[in-house]
C-alpha cells in the first residue's frame, strides 16, 4: 500500500472508532439519565412509604394509649404486637430509601462522568 493510501485508511479508522465511541457514549449518557429517573422515582416511593408508616404507628400509639386507658388487656397485647411490626416496616423503608440515595448519587457521578467525556 502506498504510504498516502495508509495515512487514509488509519483515519478512516480512527475516525470510526471515534464515531462508534461517540454513539456508545450517548447510549451510555441515555441509560444513565434513565438510572437518575428510576432511583428519583424509588426514593420518592420510600418517601411516602415511611410517611405512611409514621402515621401508622401514631395510630397505633392512640389506640394502645385508648386500650390501656380501658383496661383491655388482650387488645393492649396485639396493639404491642402492631407497634412492633409497623416500627419493624418503618425501618426497612428506612433503609431502602438510604440505598436508593445512595445509589442515586452512583448515577448522577457516572452520568456527569458521561457528560464530560
Amino acid at each position: 500500500m502506498k504510504p498516502l493510501t495508509t495515512a487514509a485508511v488509519v483515519a478512516t479508522a480512527v475516525a470510526l472508532s471515534v464515531g462508534v465511541a461517540g454513539a456508545q457514549n450517548g447510549r451510555e449518557i441515555r441509560e444513565n439519565r434513565q438510572d437518575v429517573r428510576q432511583d428519583r422515582r424509588e426514593l420518592r416511593q420510600d418517601n411516602h412509604d415511611i410517611h405512611q408508616d409514621r402515621r401508622e404507628l401514631a395510630s397505633d400509639r392512640r389506640e394502645l394509649r385508648a386500650d390501656r386507658q380501658a383496661g383491655r388487656t388482650g387488645e393492649v397485647k396485639q396493639d404491642r404486637v402492631e407497634l412492633a411490626g409497623d416500627r419493624r416496616e418503618l425501618r426497612e423503608d428506612v433503609r431502602d430509601r438510604r440505598d436508593d440515595r445512595r445509589d442515586l448519587r452512583q448515577d448522577r457521578r457516572e452520568l456527569a462522568r458521561d457528560v464530560r467525556q
